[in-house]
């Protein structure tokens, strides 16, 4: 598993957020039907926009219940990360995230499978070795695309981590 801490300044996650249930294997159905309900101009709108890292169209979970509990709701939204200050069109969901550290971790492989299963190895062996914990914080996931080879996509899970 590649992965990487980074020190990040405060930032903003702009985009279309809703309430959706959680779903641990496979596509999730609510996401699926949120994203797909944006007009491919409003996809163009929020790249244009965003303008730090996490850099992409960003599929970001916040107030994710404690247990991760299958079924449980969330707060999905599709957006980019702006830095602090940038104006933002008023029609636009923003979470507002503070200074800190992030656990990255880079997946390369069929999606969503591989983003799942990176979360579940991060969870199962990643955190107990390593001296970081979860802390507050939205979950982001940075889809860089398709690779060369089809159905193969890259990205990177960022996780708000803290030392333990």
């Amino acid at each position: 598993m590649e992965t990487r801490i980074v020190d990040h300044p405060e930032f903003r996650l702009v985009g279309h957020a809703a309430r959706v249930r959680l779903v641990h294997h496979g596509i999730n159905p609510h996401i699926e039907r949120h994203i797909t309900a944006l007009a491919m101009e409003e996809h163009l709108r929020l790249k244009a926009l965003g303008n730090t890292e996490p850099r992409g169209l960003l599929a970001v979970s916040d107030d994710l219940d404690p247990d991760y509990a299958e079924g449980s709701e969330l707060t999905f939204l599709h957006g980019v990360a702006v830095s602090t200050g940038t104006p933002v069109p008023g029609d636009l969901d923003i979470i507002d995230v503070p200074a800190g550290r992030w656990l990255v971790i880079r997946t390369t492989g069929p999606h969503p499978q591989t983003l799942q299963e990176a979360w579940a190895t991060a969870a199962t062996a990643w955190f107990p070795f390593n001296p970081w914990r979860m802390r507050p914080g939205p979950e982001i996931v940075a889809v860089h695309g398709p690779t060369s080879d089809v159905g193969t996509v890259t990205s990177d899970l960022w996780l708000p981590v803290e030392p333990s």
